[in-house]
């Protein structure tokens, strides 16, 4: 039997355990690894399909918002 595991659904469950921690316990190293986390995250999603669906749409809402607030 063959058990593998995708490094993105990992760190996204460690994203969401080191998030749901409470606010003043966190060092200030602890928030430096977090968004250490997050960027590899960001790094490892990118190329997939789910990650481009992501930039598409931010992507789309942030062109939306800018030319909502043009006269």
């Amino acid at each position: 039997m063959v058990v593998s595991i995708n490094v993105a659904v990992l760190l996204a469950v460690v994203i969401v355990v080191r998030l749901l921690r409470r606010t003043h316990a966190r060092s200030r190293f602890d928030e430096k690894l977090t968004v250490v986390i997050v960027l590899i995250f960001g790094v490892l999603i990118a190329p997939t399909s789910f990650g481009q669906g992501v930039l598409k749409a931010v992507g789309q809402v942030a062109h939306s918002l800018s030319h909502t607030g043009s006269p």
